[in-house]
């Protein structure tokens, strides 16, 4: 691949070999059209003749992967703004395209002209090596049966062609946002799939169908069916709602406007519709499929020879006949060749390569169909114009009049910047640093109407964010230049040139840019970049579901023990009416109240108290519960994967410290820097900034005649250092300014740079009283802001960007004097002066020996700053002329270039520096972070701090934000490769095994890589035992590897936090996925189970909500088991007094009711209850740690309310058979149910810590309920009894013995063993 300043013909190869390996299989021409015709008048051998060839082969990997597009066929109407749905949907197997294979590709032309459209039979096509049955699939957007790794590597395999402009556009995915886990046709399938994934579910639905055999049928059919379809009405009503609920959100983010640029030719008619009428409307897709189903298809031949035509009236558009139309429409419509104009601070709705950036003061306009009527230039006709110059410009002798108004109209490079463009990427990647991308020069300085001439060869989807391989193709007509449009027949020449990263913007990142940008869309919806890392939605089951699904096992095996018995003590062959088997099948069917079916609808309603009540909380304003099946997860979290950029901070810098040497300046001290500022830039002219006398050097001496008083020495060697450093940070930076108007017409001054940091040391140079108010490639201008006069230019001879391994940057100025001329450097005139900035750690052995610096930057790093030191170095003429010699030698070698660049300027800069200071920079940290982290470490849950910036801005960060405390040791790994010996790594690990508790860990991306992949469990396995894990430049899938990782390792809740796009993957593959509302987007938002607005309101979202979730849930499930068993066993007691028969104690309404409006609304307000308040869970985070034990609902506990169920049940049944004298009578059941009622209305009384009003209307309205039924339950009972006495004390004395034994032993064991809530309040 050609470097990205040259440019080559389309036709190049691009290995050293003109045959690769993939062109080893050749195919006939007559394999595709035998009968094809032959013009009189054609050369022969000229048909279907590529680029590059000169025997008619064409290798197939320069074929474009999608049909070609007319210009002129693009429909006046709004169809346009349709969809790409309606083409996947009317795909069926078997139909054939129409208009063509879906993969075939058009021929390119030479760089000779165009290329004929006849040849000899006896040509052959050349194919590559990879399954030709692919062409003909049905189905295009099938996925790679490939791994994700394969895919990655063979991105180029595969290339996409785009002619920008063309419509209908190829059939790519639709550029739409969806976080909906179903569809129409998957929503039922998946949900009953998981709903009867739980055993009590198919328990139940087994016990229903039983009861369509008339053996096996105990009562109505409707006692056991009912609950069953109450219960998954409810279950998939929840599902349906959360679904349509994220839907319409999806649908609020896809309305998006944007502004797209349609390019049209009205003049363009294509042979498919030479012959149509005109006006006529061009007909749908599926009615187009099926018309030429019952027609005979059009032949290969047809249809390759209509691409051609249409190729080769693109190479012949000249931008007259060219209109060009700005339409509004939906992020969701957005195509793949569609050219989208983008502002500064709007979201990026696709991937999309740069053509065209044009600043905001000269603004870049659209040329409308009023331009086309007139002469405008044309900037195309010659193509040596596109070819950089030294400075990226066009020479001024190449520039007509007309060419100047085009740019006056359309913007130029100059005034965009050179095409120059600021990205934020943080919200896909995680860095906070902008990102610089950069049009191609060859479309920076196009019209908007030639863009219809361009063509782009992308590379095949990929996930890698950092790497991009594409060509962009520019067919400019031959001729000399300024000569006019092309003409019918003239020659045109393909200029060329590659496309890398440095050219796109990827969905989902901002323009930082004050300026416009035009950009064509080459991946849309699931095939962006950002798509194709995150994951597909998953469905979530709380813990406490699998809990108690294991817990109605035991249950399950208990019944059929239960039955197995009471069959065999009856005997297996002594049944008359009924065999063995049909009656241990009715005992299992009498006795499924012990699997109680209204349990899940108890939980799922509950679990939408608990997301009522979390939503309107008043603490948490604005949450979002987007997940309502898993609140109780909330009090079961253990580890917590947390981004950085957006969540932890607010990606706001800010320098709060600086340090001279003798003296430190910080917070009010700023004022004094501010006033030593003003003396310093004094000017001696004040009349006349421009004149020799006004500009400052370095050298100039320091100005206190305006003090007024006369100042010390110290005083003034003082001020005269706070000069220099400011004057240094006001120089060496890669910050650019620019102005816009405020609604009330002033101007004011941004910046923008690919670093925060930058723009924070920027911004506070002008707060203290030194403005930039000019930047660009030769040149910087600064300003006083006390006087508003020029006080320092400086021209730029020499700038070195800051590396990520190099650590700091540097840039050399001459500073520049009189009017502002340029000096030059033979003269001797203008100080030459090097600049230079970094960590500390690389900049200690770089600047003058001293005895301050490392205790100064080791007191800024323990608060939390990123210290940057700051030095210089006077150059003179020869030394900067021996410099930039050899450093020119050495930037053109072939070898190891950057060594050797490197090496020149460390030999000749970097040595024995001017110590100038050192700056500390904060990133400011979220609303209460501090003690959020705080709070969350002492409740027991380890923190890990996932990012994808840098390894010195995240120890930075998690210092300041006490995420690793001031008495841990932060081992850090990085730089670890797939050659690194296994021994090595091993040991690096092996160092954190004696100290676990008192270490933390910090690895970056790299290293994190090696460890996934060859020591998995090693890693793991000492990292989860970690207090703080802190791991940078991390992708987004390795942050779902990580969150995967430790749930499957440690069988711990893990929760996941972030407010980036570059999150919703390790949100998804979390237990729990928290998602913060970002500035930059609601992508981590949409796809999260909770959204909150702060991370802040994290803890009382974890500390309250969680734990109140969970243990409600857990007394809620422990009292539905206990409802169910206690009748069960007076069931079992009832069977053995009745000589073991499988007949129903209680029957239909009795059984029904007992479970519903009998105890149902005192069990169900449980869901109020709370056990401490929330002033003390947040003041005792350590009551959380408790949880994560599953103490609440455990083995322990579950066979206690076993034990008292059996207990009770034991007393009500046979006291009630007993005080009776009867085992089988009306008053033997009156008496028994009444008991057991109240029995379960009283123990709910007892359980309920803080009383709530409804718990209290729920208890005594249970209680009426059932006095005013028993007047009509006269078929079950017996009335008269009832009104006795003797009905009445039986009821009372049966009562006392079943539950005062139980609450005297919870009374006795609360007194000997309190536990850790009741100790804390003191009760």
């Amino acid at each position: 691949m050609s470097r990205p300043h040259q440019y080559h013909q389309p036709n190049a190869p691009d290995s050293p070999g003109g045959d690769d390996a993939d062109s080893d299989i050749e195919l006939n021409l007559d394999e595709i059209g035998p009968n094809r015709r032959k013009d009189a008048d054609e050369p022969e051998g000229s048909y279907l003749r590529g680029p590059g060839s000169s025997d008619g082969r064409i290798p197939l990997r320069n074929l474009r992967a999608s049909r070609i597009r007319g210009l002129g066929m693009q429909p006046e109407d709004g169809a346009y703004q349709t969809g790409d749905l309606g083409n996947f949907l009317h795909d069926r197997p078997g139909v054939r395209d129409p208009d063509g294979l879906e993969d075939r590709v058009p021929l390119l032309e030479t760089s000779n002209g165009p290329t004929s459209r006849r040849g000899s039979p006896n040509q052959r096509l050349r194919r590559p090596s990879f399954r030709f049955a692919r062409l003909f699939s049905s189905t295009p957007n099938e996925p790679s049966p490939l791994s994700a790794e394969a895919q990655d590597n063979s991105s180029t395999g595969a290339s996409r062609n785009i002619t920008i402009g063309q419509y209908p556009p190829p059939r790519f995915p639709p550029n739409a946002v969806s976080n909906a886990k179903y569809t129409a046709w998957s929503f039922l399938p998946r949900t009953l799939y998981n709903e009867f994934s739980f055993f009590f579910n198919m328990y139940f639905l087994l016990v229903a169908l039983s009861q369509l055999i008339p053996p096996l049928r105990i009562g109505y059919v409707s006692t056991y069916v009912v609950p069953l379809m109450f219960v998954l009405f409810i279950t998939l009503g929840k599902e349906a709602f959360d679904d349509v609920a994220r839907r319409r959100r999806d649908a609020e983010a896809n309305r998006e406007a944007y502004t797209i640029l349609r390019l049209r030719d009205p003049t363009k008619v294509t042979k498919r519709n030479r012959n149509k009428k005109p006006n006529r409307a061009p007909k749908a897709r599926s009615e187009r499929v099926r018309s030429d189903t019952a027609s005979s298809y059009p032949s290969r031949l047809d249809v390759i020879e209509e691409e051609e035509e249409v190729l080769g009236h693109i190479g012949k558009l000249s931008r007259v006949g060219i209109e060009v139309d700005e339409l509004s429409i939906r992020s969701r419509d957005i195509k793949v060749g569609d050219v989208v104009k983008l502002v500064k601070d709007q979201r990026v709705p696709a991937d999309l390569v740069i053509l065209k950036s044009s600043s905001a003061e000269s603004g870049l306009t659209v040329p409308s169909a009023r331009h086309n009527e007139s002469k405008s230039p044309d900037v195309s006709s010659n193509p040596a114009d596109f070819i950089p110059h030294s400075q990226g410009r066009v020479p001024a002798s190449a520039e007509s009049e007309t060419d100047k108004s085009t740019k006056r109209d359309f913007g130029n490079a100059e005034a965009g910047g050179s095409g120059e463009v600021f990205l934020r990427t943080d919200q896909l990647d995680g860095e906070t640093d902008w990102k610089l991308r950069l049009a191609s020069p060859l479309t920076q300085w196009l019209d908007p109407r030639e863009f219809a001439k361009l063509r782009i060869v992308a590379g095949r989807p990929s996930r890698k964010v950092n790497e991009f391989v594409g060509t962009i193709e520019y067919m400019a007509p031959e001729g000399p230049p300024h000569s006019g449009t092309a003409q019918q027949g003239q020659g045109e020449k393909a200029l060329s040139a590659p496309l890398t990263i440095e050219n796109t913007a990827w969905a989902n990142t901002v323009l930082a840019s004050n300026c416009t940008v035009l950009a064509v869309v080459v991946y849309t919806g699931a095939q962006t970049r950002q798509a194709m890392s995150t994951s597909p939605p998953r469905s979530k089951t709380g813990l406490l579901d699998c809990e108690i699904n294991d817990l109605t096992k035991i249950l399950c095996a208990l019944t059929l023990t239960l039955s197995i018995v009471l069959v065999a003590l009856e005997g297996f062959g002594n049944g008359e009416e009924m065999k063995w088997y049909v009656a241990i099948t009715r005992f299992l069917i009498l006795f499924s109240t012990i699997i109680p079916i209204s349990l899940r609808v108890n939980l799922d309603m509950g679990k939408s108290v608990y997301a009522w009540c979390i939503e309107r909380d008043q603490g948490i304003p604005d949450t979002v519960v987007r997940t309502s099946t898993i609140p109780e997860e909330l009090g079961r979290i253990e580890y917590l994967l947390s981004d950085k950029t957006g969540t932890l901070t607010q990606n706001e810098m800010e320098l709060k410290k600086i340090h001279v040497g003798t003296v430190s300046y910080a917070n009010e001290a700023m004022d004094e820097v501010s006033s030593y500022i003003r003396q310093g830039f004094m000017t001696g002219r004040a009349e006349d900034a421009l004149q020799s006398s006004s500009l400052i050097t370095p050298s100039s001496s320091y100005n206190t005649s305006a003090v007024g008083t006369q100042t010390t020495r110290t005083r003034r060697e003082i001020g005269s250092r706070v000069r220099d450093l400011v004057l240094a940070l006001a120089l060496c930076h890669n910050v650019t300014p620019t102005s816009s108007e405020e609604e009330d017409g002033q101007r004011f001054t941004t910046y923008q740079a690919s670093s925060p940091d930058e723009i924070a040391i920027v911004r506070w140079t002008e707060q203290v009283g030194l403005r930039l108010v000019h930047r660009d490639r030769r040149s910087i201008t600064l300003q006083s802001v006390e006087t508003s006069h020029i006080v320092v230019r400086v021209r730029i001879l020499e700038v070195f960007p800051f590396t990520s391994e190099g650590k700091r940057m540097g840039i050399i100025v001459q500073f520049l004097q009189g009017e502002g001329s340029v000096s030059s450097l033979a003269d001797g005139a203008g100080e030459i002066w090097f600049y230079q900035k970094g960590a500390d750690t690389v900049m200690t052995s770089i600047v003058a020996a001293n005895d301050w610096l490392d205790e100064e930057t080791a007191n800024m790093a323990r608060e939390g700053f990123r210290t940057l030191v700051i030095g210089r170095r006077r150059l003179s003429p020869r030394q900067y002329q021996d410099f930039s010699s050899g450093y020119k030698e050495a930037s053109l070698a072939l070898q190891a270039r950057d060594a050797r660049m490197a090496g020149v300027v460390k030999g000749h800069l970097e040595s024995n520096l001017e110590l100038l200071g050192v700056t500390g920079v904060e990133d400011k940290l979220q609303k209460d972070v501090k003690p959020s982290l705080e709070l969350l470490r002492n409740a027991g849950i380890k923190i890990w701090m996932l990012t994808g910036d840098k390894v010195e801005t995240a120890r930075c960060v998690a210092v300041s934000a006490k995420l690793v405390s001031r008495t841990q040791y932060i081992h850090t790994i990085t730089k670890l490769t797939p050659d690194t010996p296994a021994a090595s790594a091993l040991d690096a690990l092996s160092l954190l095994r004696s100290k676990p508790d008192s270490t933390a860990l910090l690895v970056d991306g790299d290293s994190l890589s090696y460890f996934l992949n060859h020591h998995r469990w090693e890693f793991i396995s000492i990292a989860v035992l970690l207090p703080a894990v802190i791991a940078c430049r991390c992708s987004p899938t390795q942050k779902a590897d990580i969150a995967y990782l430790i749930r499957q390792f440690t069988k711990k809740r893990v929760a996941c936090i972030g407010d980036g796009g570059n999150d919703v993957s390790m949100i998804q593959a979390a237990d729990v996925g928290v998602g913060i509302v970002g500035k930059e987007g609601r992508q981590a938002s949409l796809a999260a189970d909770f959204s909150i607005t702060s991370f802040h309101h994290l803890t009382k979202l974890l500390v309250w909500h969680g734990r109140n979730s969970y243990k409600r849930s857990a007394k809620l499930a422990q009292f539905i088991i206990h409802r169910g068993l206690i009748i069960s066993v007076c069931q079992t007691i009832y069977s053995i007094a009745a000589h073991y028969e499988p007949n129903a104690l209680y029957r239909d309404w009795l059984l029904v009711g007992y479970a519903t409006v009998y105890t149902m609304a005192p069990v169900f307000s449980l869901v109020l209850d709370k056990d401490v308040d929330e002033g003390v869970a947040s003041l005792y985070p350590e009551l959380y740690k408790e949880l994560t034990n599953g103490q609440s609902l455990s083995y322990r506990t579950f066979f206690v309310w076993v034990a008292v169920s059996i207990y009770q049940g034991s007393i009500i049944q046979g006291l009630s058979q007993i005080l009776v004298g009867s085992v089988d009578s009306p008053q033997m059941v009156s008496v028994s149910f009444t008991v057991l009622v109240i029995n379960e209305l009283i123990m709910v009384a007892c359980e309920i810590v803080t009383w709530h009003r409804i718990m209290v209307a729920s208890l005594l309205g249970t209680v009426g309920i059932y006095i005013g039924s028993v007047p009509f339950l006269d078929g079950y009972f017996d009335l008269a009894y009832v009104w006795s006495w003797g009905f009445a004390w039986r009821v009372a004395a049966i009562s006392a013995i079943s539950l005062i034994p139980p609450y005297g032993v919870k009374i006795l064991r609360r007194t000997l063993k309190p536990p850790s809530y009741r100790k804390v309040q003191g009760i």
